[in-house]
């Protein structure tokens, strides 16, 4: 995508096709129209088309082009901000909804990837939650009895059990989630596409929305090739959003993320990195996270935007820190490179907009976009078709407020990153 290798890097050259897609041209009508090819408005259409309702979606791009794309393929459970804060944040009714559908976010994922047969590299072994240092142990240690005391499968793992699991005696503990697991991302969307078309609705790739206007009681959304008369228009563009929706992405700090893959390790060195293939983050505040795809490839990632003077500092930077982590691997090269953007939001959680009468729509994933992605397209469905009402919806109805000082924070974190990754290995 773009002609650049470092849009989508090991995803694209490892992603089935997707399903054969063009612009609008002329005009149509459906129920609904979705706005983006990810997995909020891939998620969206199928459940609609599933109930019988008509739906096209129009992505400006491709299939996957924004962080369905790009991402680190860890199906997380829940979101970054601590169980017990959320109630906090939105209230004791919307705190635990969210925390109730979030947790239970990866199992709906593996669900639609079993009943659709998406090849997508599923692996459902969990994730590690890795703490560096005393610090770190506290917090996975109370992350995990927040988690159980509402029944969460998750368990504090020693440093030995982590170590072998790992196959590195850098972290104090793991937190292992077996509700969550990892995936080809930009595979999952191109599946969910094929799902979709199967089930009637029209995707048109390639076909940016310019405007959009009421024509008695309906919403018309235009293209540079034509036009779509609907009844309900449903947002999912988050932290990619252009044109009549670009107040979405502005109202989120964008955190670039990139992400090395290596060459396939061989047999021996995949019996001790990550054996289980687990996916794995760390507890740093500039974290690392670690996976291997189904060919033994190591995905590295960290904070960071892979151009200009940051090309080379995070390469250095993921070079060393793999050696630190794992030395059994030696110098061994990477095979493809990339990165994205992590829209993020002030107080780290997602957002449910009401745009105008029957535009609707959620953002503000904060790196954790596959099952909140996929659970909010599911909830958007019900909403649409009169099974969830506005009350019962996880999120309360917010506006839409860009945060101080936007532009510096960006440009800090990338600079910040680029401070710490040339000051040397961290793990």
């Amino acid at each position: 995508m773009l002609n650049d290798q470092r849009s989508h890097g090991l995803w694209e050259k490892t992603a089935p096709s997707p399903p054969a897609t063009k612009p609008l041209s002329g005009e149509v009508s459906a129920d609904v129209v979705v706005v983006g090819g990810g997995y909020t408005g891939l998620s969206t259409a199928l459940h609609l088309a599933e109930s019988g309702t008509s739906v096209v979606l129009l992505e400006a791009n491709e299939i996957g082009f924004g962080g369905a794309g790009r991402n680190v393929g860890l199906i997380n459970a829940g979101m970054w901000v601590m169980p017990d804060d959320l109630p906090g944040e939105l209230g004791a009714v919307h705190g635990e909804r969210l925390l109730d559908l979030l947790g239970n976010g990866p199992k709906l994922v593996m669900e639609l990837i079993d009943k659709h047969g998406i090849a997508c590299e599923l692996e459902r072994n969990g994730t590690l939650h890795c703490a560096v240092g005393p610090e770190g142990l506290k917090e996975i240690e109370e992350r995990a009895r927040q988690w159980g005391k509402r029944g969460a499968p998750v368990t504090v793992l020693d440093a030995r059990e982590t170590e072998r699991r790992v196959g590195s005696s850098a972290y104090a503990g793991a937190l292992l989630d077996m509700r969550a697991g990892t995936l080809q991302p930009l595979a999952y969307a191109r599946g969910l596409a094929h799902a979709v078309v199967k089930a009637g609705v029209t995707i048109h790739t390639g076909s940016r929305v310019t405007s959009t206007e009421r024509s008695g009681a309906k919403w018309v959304v235009s293209t540079d090739g034509g036009k779509v008369s609907a009844d309900w228009i449903v947002v999912a563009t988050d932290a990619y959003s252009t044109g009549p929706w670009e107040m979405v992405r502005n109202e989120q700090v964008h955190l670039p993320y990139f992400n090395f893959a290596t060459v396939p390790l061989g047999d021996n060195l995949r019996k001790s990195v990550l054996p289980g293939r687990e996916g794995a983050w760390d507890t740093k505040e500039v974290l690392s996270s670690f996976r291997m795809d189904q060919a033994g490839r190591l995905v590295f990632g960290s904070v960071g935007a892979l151009r200009n003077t940051g090309l080379a500092i995070h390469k250095n930077w993921a070079r060393r820190s793999i050696r630190k982590l794992f030395p059994q691997l030696g110098d061994i090269p990477f095979e493809c490179e990339w990165y994205g953007k992590i829209g993020m939001t002030d107080n780290a959680l997602p957002r449910f907009h009401k745009l105008d009468q029957n535009v609707v729509g959620f953002s503000g994933y904060n790196g954790r976009g596959i099952a909140p992605g996929t659970v909010f397209g599911k909830v958007l469905a019900g909403h649409i078709l009169g099974q969830i009402s506005e009350a019962d919806l996880p999120l309360p109805v917010t506006d839409i407020v860009e945060p101080s000082f936007r532009a510096a924070k960006e440009m800090w974190y990338e600079a910040g990153a680029q401070a710490a990754h040339f000051v040397g290995a961290r793990v």
